[in-house]
């Protein structure tokens, strides 16, 4: 596979822009318009590409919609409440608030799709709970919540699998379901972990929440409970799409923070419009740059001349499968997870089909390959994120991260070679997978 001056120039553009700090979506049209010029064709090409890809996908729409049902939630007391349910159920158990911090993650995954979401609104209280009165270190607890942020966008809502969707043009339902299983079983292993760690590291035991209060705490986070339950029922019910579940979500989340809980004021519904509008141009910006590099990288037949490489090369499914997960692990860690979603994997799709691989399988592989990489060094972003909220040094959440992420590699190793623990659910909604070759 060859390629051509102009394009090893816009690569080199890219990378050179990227390094010097300037957004990696703009860094990407930069580079898309030099390649174009170079080429002698058309450079409103870029801008015709960005709008029809923008435009055109009505699935684009769930991603802002996500997003902002996530802020309405954190702006509202539907995250504290939640917490405190989450407490009342395992906090317990030694090590309880640990536990309650993957509790909480599983359920908050039900509504926001967004690992950045998880982390910076639940996590935030959770890092709080738990390093008060020095119960736990803040290195231990950030690096806990950063790992199961990681573990919110693999159960549905997904807002990766949303764009996986986008690029593979696979049943974001599908996707949904496939993603459950996994998920869930990451957030027992990693249940699993804490137990043992709780008992060599001595961790405390918190004080139990009297059963008789129970009822009455489930009665109160019950409107945050449904929230997960109402989404997916407008899915699988046949009554929403996935984009128009997302826009339900951000109308319930808001519904329940303003009326329900009274928590909400004009201000914060201000506040909230306008972090998710900044947080979605940012997006936005990615994916535009990724749509008109995704062209140039059609032009230069790049995907064709890889998949029949890779053929070529006689490879079977396993194999593929474990030089995947190889690569986007290590990508994971120098480039953000988006870009992943949005310029590698279309690469790799074509000789997934041609070898036979399950998209859905594929997809929620991918996934949780690209959502390793938020927690694995050197350029997690979730690591810099925690570490800005906890002020804990890197160097010691990258040490207590690594027990978890060893354990959610071998769990990803798992759903890589055994396809039905993604593919188990989505056959029960009669999904059809694809036959091996």
């Amino acid at each position: 596979m060859t390629l051509s001056l102009a394009f090893a120039a816009a690569l080199g553009v890219i990378t050179v822009l990227a390094f010097l700090g300037l957004p990696m979506g703009l860094s990407m049209i930069s580079g898309s318009i030099l390649y174009l010029l170079l080429r002698g064709q058309d450079m409103g090409t870029a801008a015709e590409q960005f709008l029809n890809g923008m435009y055109s996908n009505y699935i684009m729409l769930a991603v802002p919609l996500f997003i902002l049902a996530a802020e309405f939630m954190n702006s509202g007391t539907m995250s504290e409440r939640l917490l405190k349910w989450c407490d009342a159920i395992v906090g317990r158990f030694r090590g309880g608030l640990a536990q309650v911090n993957v509790l909480q993650s599983i359920v908050f995954a039900g509504m926001s799709g967004s690992a950045i979401a998880d982390a910076a609104g639940s996590g935030k209280m959770m890092q709080y709970m738990m390093t008060k009165d020095g119960k736990y270190t803040p290195s231990f607890a950030a690096a806990l919540t950063a790992v199961t942020a990681v573990i919110g966008p693999i159960i549905p809502p997904s807002i990766p699998m949303v764009l996986y969707a986008l690029v593979a043009d696979t049943s974001i339902g599908y996707l949904f379901l496939g993603g459950v299983v996994p998920g869930l079983l990451m957030a027992g292993l990693v249940m699993l972990q804490i137990l043992v760690i709780a008992r060599t590291r001595n961790f405390p035991v918190e004080p139990p929440v009297p059963l008789r209060r129970l009822p009455r705490m489930t009665w109160e986070a019950f409107p945050v409970l449904m929230m997960p339950v109402v989404l997916m029922y407008g899915i699988y019910g046949g009554i929403t799409t996935p984009t128009e579940a997302a826009a339900v979500a951000a109308f319930y989340a808001l519904l329940v923070s303003m009326l329900v809980y009274r928590a909400v004021k004009a201000r914060d519904l201000y506040q909230s419009l306008l972090v998710s509008g900044k947080t979605t141009a940012s997006i936005g910006m990615l994916i535009a740059g990724a749509l008109v590099f995704n062209y140039v990288v059609t032009i230069e037949n790049i995907p064709r001349s890889l998949s029949a490489m890779l053929l070529a090369w006689d490879l079977n499914p396993v194999t593929f499968l474990v030089i995947v997960n190889i690569l986007l692990l290590i990508l994971g860690c120098l480039l953000e997870g988006t870009t992943i979603l949005l310029v590698i994997v279309p690469v790799l799709v074509p000789t997934a089909q041609a070898l036979g691989i399950d998209m859905v399988h594929f997809g929620v592989v991918a996934v949780v390959n690209i959502m390793l990489g938020l927690v694995t060094p050197p350029y997690g972003m979730l690591l810099f994120i925690m570490t800005r909220i906890s002020g804990a040094p890197m160097k010691a959440i990258v040490a207590d991260v690594m027990p978890f992420l060893l354990g959610l590699i071998v769990a990803l190793f798992v759903f890589t070679f055994v396809p039905e623990t993604v593919l188990w659910l989505p056959k029960l909604f009669g999904y059809t997978p694809t036959a091996l070759p």
